[in-house]
Order: structure tokens, then sequence, then C-alpha cells
């Protein structure tokens, strides 16, 4: 990877070997390395059995998941927040798991509709539970850096599963609590 930041830094017509980017491939490397960490992480790791019995069947919610990711069609980043919340049906997530999940699937190459999308399935495929509902607000350097320019767009994706989708209130609930 090293000598591929090199090439490019001379493609763009600049010179890898001047003092102040003598190192830049390197750190560029390992920079795209921690900024793609997802990939080299399993969800089994990840939740390491911190899933608990609980008779809680109200809503959980974790709110303002700041999360920061690359656009799969610019290698730009997208930064945001994330809400999800789930109504558990028998078992709950260890609080932190959750923020690990939208890291685990942000620290990989995205587009936010996949990752809101990658996010809800896992929590409803980890808990069981009654539903999920995930909501990410985001800013994409792509648009705001190049191709448009603007700068207060912000994106907005939603998942809603199972009680999420099919419970109007169960949506409204989620909906006023994040605001």
């Amino acid at each position: 990877m090293n000598e591929h930041y090199a090439r490019i830094i001379e493609a763009i017509g600049e010179d890898p070997q001047r003092p102040g980017l003598k190192d830049t491939p390197k750190r560029a490397a390992k920079a795209m390395q921690y900024l793609t960490q997802g990939y080299r992480q399993s969800l089994e790791d990840i939740v390491n059995d911190a899933i608990f019995p609980s008779d809680c069947s109200e809503m959980v919610l974790v709110k303002d998941i700041e999360l920061y990711s690359l656009c799969e069609h610019h290698l730009l980043p997208f930064i945001g927040k994330a809400h999800v919340a789930y109504i558990p049906n028998g078992k709950v997530l260890g609080l932190s798991k959750v923020a690990r999940i939208v890291d685990m699937f942000a620290r990989r190459l995205q587009i936010q509709e996949q990752l809101t999308v990658e996010i809800a399935e896992t929590i409803q495929d980890v808990t069981g539970a009654a539903g999920v509902g995930v909501i990410i607000e985001a800013k994409h350097m792509c648009m705001m850096m190049r191709g448009v320019e603007k700068q207060n767009s912000v994106m907005k994706t939603s998942a809603m599963l199972g009680s999420f989708r099919s419970q109007q209130a169960t949506r409204t609930e989620f909906l006023s609590l994040i605001r």
C-alpha cells in the first residue's frame, strides 16, 4: 500500500521524496488500515457473548453514536451520528456493543444507505428483537469538498424492522426520542 500511495503522490505532480512527504505513503497506508479496520473485525468478536437475558420489553435506544466512514465512490469521509433502538424479546445486548457494531460496519468502504440497513439487520439477528430502528445523519465530504460543494447538506437514512415498521406508535416513539 505504501508504494501505491507514493505513486499517487507522483501522479498528482508532487515529489514523494521531498521532506514534507517522505513518510507520507507510510502514514497514509497506516491511516487507511485504521479507517477500514471493519474488514478485519468479526461480529462474534465484537459481541463477545454480551447478550443477556432480560424481561425488558420496552424500547432500548442508543442515541448520537458518532460514526466515521469512507464513501465507496470517492474514498472521501462521511461523518455523522447513528441512533439505534430495539424492542427486546427476552434478551438485551451489552450497551457498548451497539456502538461497536456501528463502528465495525462504518469502518468499511460504504454508502450510507447500506450502512443503515447493515446495522439494523445485525442488531435484529444478534438480539432477536421484536423490532429495530436505525437512523443515520451524516455529512459527506464528497458532496462538500467536490462536485456540488454544498456545505450544509445532511443526509438522513432510516431502516425500520419488525414492530418499528408495522406499528406506527413504536416508530413515532423512536422518532420523538431522537429529537
